[in-house]
């Protein structure tokens, strides 16, 4: 079992983030690039399904919002898109349910995930970002505002009520950064990035020779934490939130 060092608690309590070198064996990525490769061959996704994923809000609204396909995603393995790359590879949901490979890894442009992911009281989600291949400048790795978790959130993404269009929709403002205080973080294959829920992070569009594949969830303190009813992604019956301790 991997116990994070009290430098490493503080690093990722005044940053925002913590990179863990080397938590997965080569072995390991290559499992799961596999299995990942397979799902992508099987896929059919009808073509009135093809969601863009984006956190632009204009773009968000145009294509996740008004789609059916993407909103009841949650307890399911289904494809996203990134913008103009329709012939190439999306993003699977719900592997860390019903993939036991990427199960057994889950439980051993600027965005800050409680946008999308809220709860009250704030602070109760991570994302952990692993690299299936080292992520590096030139493949789009990712880039961190140090710090900037201690400010909070001023948007947020929710579900507009039952029979209304689109089916979701932003509330508050979009904050603007300066490009200058985002630092870039490289990782190596088998490392992983801890990402505070309201950390500001982005990544660059790969436009390299080279994949960057990677593998990322999100975990939540569950004691005394509501999940919020508005968030696009909910539990259901068929499969409530996995349990990390039980």
């Amino acid at each position: 079992i991997h116990r994070l060092s009290p430098g490493q608690v503080a690093t990722y309590q005044e940053d925002g983030y913590l990179v863990l070198e080397g938590l997965f064996s080569p072995e390991q990525c290559d499992e799961l690039r596999q299995r990942m490769s397979e799902i992508v061959e099987r896929m059919d996704v009808p073509s009135h399904c093809r969601t863009q994923f984006s956190t632009d809000h204009d773009e968000q609204l145009k294509t996740q919002g008004n789609a059916d396909y993407f909103i009841t995603s949650g307890d399911k393995i289904r494809f996203f898109f990134e913008k103009g790359v329709f012939d190439e590879k999306g993003l699977c949901l719900a592997l860390h349910a019903h993939e036991p490979l990427f199960k057994n890894i889950t439980h051993s442009p600027k965005i800050q995930d409680a946008t999308f992911l809220y709860t009250e009281p704030l602070g109760r989600v991570m994302g952990v970002w692993i690299a299936l291949e080292d992520a590096t400048l030139d493949n789009g790795c990712l880039w961190f505002i140090p710090g900037s978790h201690k400010t909070g959130i001023t948007r947020r993404m929710v579900r507009t009520p039952k029979g209304t269009f689109p089916l979701t929709d932003f509330i508050g403002r979009e904050q603007s950064y300066d490009d200058n205080l985002f630092i870039p973080v490289s990782v190596k294959k088998g490392g992983a990035v801890l990402i505070h829920g309201q950390v500001v992070h982005r990544s660059a569009e790969n436009t390299s020779d080279a994949s960057r594949h990677v593998y990322t969830f999100h975990i939540m303190e569950s004691e005394n934490t509501l999940w919020s009813p508005d968030n696009w992604l909910q539990p259901t019956e068929e499969l409530p939130f996995p349990s990390l301790y039980t």
